[in-house]
């Protein structure tokens, strides 16, 4: 990994030596620009805090990947009470238009997720999504297949299954809601760390949403099947070694919320 710096936009400030969390820029003096302390470049991961926290834009992490500079959200704008307002408006949707959403609105609110925090900037999160309704049916018929395995056994989901398969067999999608796609993130089996990245990244999608005029609701059951039932890991066809964490159903809302509802008092322990 590699830190440019430009001389002529460094002002020496030694911000980026302080912030950097791996501590391995050295920092500037009068006749020094800061810089990765050499045979530590390995130890860099890339996290940009350095290139974020640069005030003139002087240092770039790895300059030769294309990547392009963006500036940063100034500070303005975004009002406590606006964004109290938006966190507490999102709700699960669990009934859907018909109106397929693009694939370039779904790659947009995926790109915000790129930017999720994850455990040493390891970013192992990647995504499968089930664009087609009729794919999305099929992984709830799928899921509803598993659930009947379950009948009489000890599984924590045993005594509501009968209810659901029920549900199913009249003609209901208990499962999957109607949704016309389904978002499912894949991690690397063994990567102990990525389970909760990538909850963290699906939170990011959750939330980032409704700003695109999109809901979500977070599918339990098909993520609960996901780990276990040969047929939708065959259906989703995910390279070798990678798993499904978790899954959200998605679409444009059939209905919009103009009301936020209460929840339990916090609770904080102050110490």
């Amino acid at each position: 990994m590699t830190v440019s710096v430009e001389s002529d936009s460094c002002t020496r400030c030694g911000i980026c030596s302080t912030i950097c969390p791996m501590g391995i820029i050295t920092p500037a003096d009068k006749d020094t620009l800061p810089g990765i302390i050499p045979g530590m470049e390995s130890s860099c991961i890339a996290c940009g805090q350095c290139e974020a926290f640069c005030k003139t834009g002087a240092i770039v992490v790895d300059k030769g990947s294309g990547h392009v500079v963006q500036k940063a959200w100034d500070g303005s704008g975004i009002t406590p009470a606006l964004l109290d307002t938006y966190m507490k408006s999102r709700r699960s949707i669990r009934q859907f238009k018909n109106d397929p959403v693009s694939r370039e609105t779904i790659l947009a609110i995926l790109d915000i997720c790129r930017y999720a925090a994850s455990g040493c900037n390891g970013q192992p999160v990647e995504w499968l999504v089930i664009h087609k309704p009729e794919e999305v049916h099929r992984i709830a018929e799928l899921t509803i297949e598993w659930m009947r395995t379950l009948v009489n056994t000890d599984h924590p989901l045993s005594p509501f299954v009968p209810g659901l398969i029920s549900g199913w067999e009249a003609g209901i999608d208990v499962i999957c809601r109607g949704a016309p796609h389904l978002l499912i993130p894949h991690i690397e089996e063994k990567n102990q760390m990525a389970y909760t990245d990538g909850i963290i990244a699906l939170t990011h999608a959750d939330l980032a949403a409704p700003a695109f005029g999109v809901g979500m609701c977070w599918a339990g059951f098909v993520a609960a099947a996901s780990g276990s039932y040969a047929p939708l890991m065959e259906l989703y066809n995910l390279p070798s070694g990678r798993i499904p964490l978790y899954a959200l159903m998605f679409g444009y809302p059939k209905y919009k919320p103009y009301h936020i509802p209460e929840r339990k008092k916090l609770q904080v322990i102050w110490h």
